[in-house]
């Protein structure tokens, strides 16, 4: 009985020192917080968003995405984790790294790095951050803020690490947005993106579906949330199921090399639950932007960075690089 008790406090005493640790490390905002509001967990610091370089209708639709698709498993994001996270080394964020997502949607990609991390800023524009109350209920090493890449509100050269995941190529001037971002980064620190890939190692047969495919983003991204929603399900079931369940039986009987000329063989070993939130976010966004691998590498530069490395793997393009100016 002693034993166990003493275990306990042991226990609660590493929990302690982890979290005073982990809050230790947080840096005051720079600019007053508009609103503070009280989370079902956790406080949420609204500050003042700009009109310019922000598109309202795309964050207005990503709130009522995220509010939709918001509980992933423990599985989902460690699978996510595996391919997007496959650059990251220990050197970019550990236990002693103050880090933050700027555009992070539910809290999914915090998420993935609130057990490597010393805490993290997690920032979003839309609705969605009070969906990320929820998923990042249990870690004590995030702070949820509602705020722009025009306004991150923390003074520059703050952060050891940041990341914008699939968010940057949303935002009408991507280059700008990015440069806000490595600004809030220290010297030596490093920054990671993914943005969309303009296909330009494909052949014109899939570049002209792909026209196809963007013509219609633009209609259902038009439609009312509802109806958005309704017909991005039935995309992730007529559409993306057909052609995953083709590429899993190729991989299946050895056939590999097939299954990944396959469109939307990325999302062969996905949970369906994932294929929807994926056809919601590709379909049901007006403002969409891509890059080749070239012209991402060259921003990244542009924006103070160097040592760039850039994942060979799927999801094309996602890569980090070291402030170094």
């Amino acid at each position: 009985m002693l034993k166990h008790t003493i275990n306990q406090l042991q226990a609660m005493n590493f929990y302690f020192l982890c979290t005073y640790k982990a809050l230790s490390m947080q840096r005051p905002f720079n600019i007053s917080p508009r609103n503070t509001l009280k989370g079902r967990h956790k406080e949420i610091y609204e500050f003042e968003l700009p009109d310019h370089n922000i598109d309202d209708k795309v964050v207005q639709s990503f709130g009522e995405e995220w509010s939709k698709f918001h509980q992933f498993s423990q599985e989902d994001i460690d699978q996510l984790g595996e391919m997007y996270f496959d650059i990251i080394t220990d050197e970019m964020v550990n236990e002693r790294t103050y880090g933050f997502d700027l555009g992070c949607g539910t809290g999914r990609w915090t998420k993935v790095l609130t057990s490597r991390i010393g805490f993290m800023e997690a920032i979003d524009p839309s609705d969605a951050i009070y969906t990320a109350d929820e998923l990042l209920k249990n870690d004590d090493n995030v702070r949820l803020s509602r705020a722009s890449s025009d306004r991150i509100p923390f003074d520059d050269e703050t952060f050891d690490f940041g990341m914008s995941i699939g968010v940057l190529h949303h935002i009408p001037d991507t280059q700008k947005a990015m440069r806000n971002c490595v600004e809030k980064v220290k010297k030596g620190g490093y920054f990671y993106t993914y943005l969309y890939y303009n296909f330009e190692d494909r052949g014109f047969l899939f570049k002209t579906l792909f026209g196809i495919v963007d013509g219609v983003r633009q209609v259902v991204s038009s439609l009312s949330p509802r109806l958005k929603k309704f017909i991005c399900d039935i995309i992730a079931i007529v559409i993306y199921m057909p052609l995953v369940l083709l590429a899993r039986l190729f991989n299946k009987v050895g056939m590999d090399s097939i299954a990944k000329r396959i469109p939307l063989y990325f999302y062969h070993d996905q949970s369906f639950y994932i294929i929807r939130n994926d056809a919601l976010d590709r379909f049901g966004t007006a403002l969409e932007q891509r890059f080749s691998k070239q012209e991402v590498i060259t921003m990244m530069k542009h924006a103070g960075l160097d040592d760039i490395v850039v994942s060979d793997g799927a999801p094309y393009w996602h890569a980090v690089g070291k402030r170094v100016r």
